[in-house]
């Protein structure tokens, strides 16, 4: 099968990102010595400069690992928490029922920062000055703007001029959008982490040490004091129509650390697929691959692999993923969090896959079907209820402030997104990372550090009782999602933005790779498709019943075929569905790379 690019095949190492400069970054930390976590580290700082528009260090960052000297895997959660003035009774009393998507109100503590730290001093090599340098020379001496920053910014840029005046400095140079592909600098962010190097420096010659004075100047210090300061001192615009302040403070970034957790894993196709918990929407994609292991799907994948003119999916194989992943979805929506309890060991075991998998019928199911693990029954936020009823009754989606990740401000619709890296050494180390938050559009730049806050805080229901309630020093249910697999002493990490559509895009490349045997890049180029009848995580959580976005190279003959049976076909630009990229080791221990060529950002680099 002819690809778009090669399989990038080595022994060294190889970085696989969403963006060209970030996997150069990595490759050039690899080459100075440092090891994947190093690397990976690099590459996320160099991420959060150069695509302000789907990240920032003020952002958030689940981040699975794996060492290979001693076969430890690991998530570092960088999700920060829900601050401890955000009580549901605080939100009400503002009058406000659902936390919006933009400005102080959805803001949380940062986490992206913490979680790169809290990485290179547990498993890292390299002192911080090296792994942040990079980062630290693009957002003072400018790198080329990618078109969608330059589009975002121009969507925004009245709310900027009118609202925001802190975004308006950084952003908007001279008073003027900047250009697609020119040189774009940020001093103030430069300026922030020139400083937290200085504290770094500090501390002493001891690497450990210099990270955890960065940690304090950051959580603890002068970061921290400005934020609070913003955050209470400033009411600012938000997709409400009114200005607020905003309950994030000091003390919440002081009480917050990154953790490291275990990974959540399922057997499939003979290797071990790795997730984070249902704090993130990861465990939908272990869902989806035992339910589809219950149908049989690895027989509708090598026919798909085998046709005789194209190889591509077949409308028995689409549909039969396409209705699995709304039965996972909907036990999202009615399961995961961090407020509550979840059954997440009866929601990935055989049986309740065996029981899901009798749902899925010969036609596309237009209902919304949690299941009832252990026999609970499920409990839906009411907000949701009330979106999906008037979805079914034919109301046409809200397109008011929110639509898409991230949300944007009031000034206009910017459909956003994330970015992804993955990283494999010579030594067999492997990391997956999916950074996100603290969009420029989402949240105004605090003034002096030159980056935004998360605004996270909007996955959360204002509804107590919930699984996803916003209940303080809790984690927002994320749908941030990277992914490792592991065979015996091979593997790769694996991810992509998109949202919702994140486990979604992700599992036909697992079925086209693990079971029809495609390579990393052929099963990456594949034209694949995702449900739009799932509830976007997103206000205003639109959805569109029996809703299926197929990439146009899907073919004709498929789309007519998947429309017979129910589906809403909506055809999507030929390659226009997901980021993906992976990294990792081969079964013959040769180092593969790959990346996605949609988007035109992401590379991957090796030898």
């Amino acid at each position: 099968m002819i690809t778009t690019r090669p399989v990038l095949t080595g022994t060294f190492g190889m970085v696989a990102s969403t963006h060209w400069l970030a996997s150069a970054v990595g490759m050039r930390v690899l080459e100075a010595g440092g090891n994947a976590f190093d690397a990976a580290a690099a590459a996320g700082f160099t991420l959060s400069v150069v695509e302000p528009h789907l990240n920032g260090p003020g952002g958030d960052a689940p981040v699975i690992g794996h060492r290979a000297a001693d076969g430890r895997t690991f998530v570092v959660c960088g999700q920060g928490v829900v601050p401890a003035g955000a009580t549901t009774a605080a939100y009400r009393d503002l009058g406000v029922t659902e936390v919006p998507g933009t400005g102080h109100l959805a803001a949380v503590v940062p986490g992206a920062f913490g979680a790169w730290l809290d990485l290179l001093a547990r498993y890292g090599t390299l002192p911080l000055a090296d792994v942040l340098g990079p980062a630290v020379g693009y957002a003072r001496d400018g790198y080329p703007l990618v078109p969608a920053a330059a589009r975002t910014i121009a969507t925004v840029a009245e709310m900027f001029r009118t609202h925001w005046p802190s975004s308006a400095e950084v952003y908007l140079p001279g008073g003027a959008v900047p250009a697609a592909g020119a040189r774009f600098a940020n001093p103030q962010l430069a300026g922030t982490f020139e400083r937290l190097l200085a504290e770094a420096a500090a501390a002493g010659a001891d690497r450990e040490a210099q990270i955890e004075a960065a940690r304090r100047a950051f959580y603890e210090g002068f970061v921290a004091q400005a934020v609070d300061a913003f955050v209470t001192g400033t009411p600012v615009m938000d997709a409400t129509g009114r200005a607020h302040t905003g309950f994030l403070r000091a003390d919440d970034l002081a009480a917050w650390h990154a953790t490291e957790e275990p990974t959540v894993a399922v057997p499939f196709a003979g290797v071990e697929v790795h997730k984070t918990g249902p704090w993130g929407q990861g465990p939908v994609l272990l869902q989806q691959l035992r339910v589809l292991e219950a149908l049989g799907v690895a027989d509708l994948v090598r026919d798909a692999v085998a046709r005789v003119d194209v190889p591509g999916p077949t409308a028995d194989l689409v549909h039969v993923v396409v209705e699995v992943a709304k039965l996972a979805m909907a036990d999202r929506d009615a399961w995961y969090g961090d407020s509550a309890p979840v059954p997440l060991a009866t929601l990935l075991s055989p049986a309740y896959a065996a029981e899901r998998a009798r749902l899925v019928g010969p036609v596309a199911d237009g209902g919304f079907r949690p299941g009832s693990p252990d026999g609970r029954a499920p409990r839906l936020a009411a907000a949701l209820v009330a979106a999906r009823a008037a979805a079914d009754a034919g109301a046409a989606p809200r397109l008011d402030v929110g639509l898409g990740e991230p949300t944007v401000s009031p000034i206009g619709l910017s459909p956003g997104d994330t970015c992804h890296v993955d990283v494999v050494d010579r030594w067999g180390n492997r990391v997956s990372a999916t950074p996100s938050g603290g969009w420029l559009q989402s949240s105004p730049v605090v003034p002096g550090l030159g980056f935004s806050l998360p605004t996270r805080a909007q996955m959360c229901w204002v509804e107590d009782g919930l699984p996803a309630s916003l209940l303080p020093g809790r984690r927002p249910r994320t749908t941030l999602s990277p992914g490792l697999v592991l065979g015996d002493g091979h593997g790769f990490a694996f991810g992509t933005p998109g949202g919702d559509q994140q486990d979604q895009w992700t599992v036909p490349f697992l079925l086209r790779h693990l079971l029809g045997g495609l390579d990393l890049q052929a099963a990456i180029d594949a034209p694949t498709w995702h449900s739009s009848h799932v509830h976007q995580s997103f206000h205003p959580r639109s959805h569109t019943p029996r809703g299926l976005v197929a990439e146009q190279r899907l073919g004709a003959d498929v789309r007519t075929a998947l429309a017979a049976r129910g589906h809403a076909v909506q055809e999507a630009a030929p390659w226009s569905l997901g980021r993906l990229s992976a990294a990792g080791v081969g079964p013959d221990g040769l180092l593969r790379a790959a990346a996605d060529p949609r988007g035109q950002q992401g590379y991957a680099a090796g030898r």
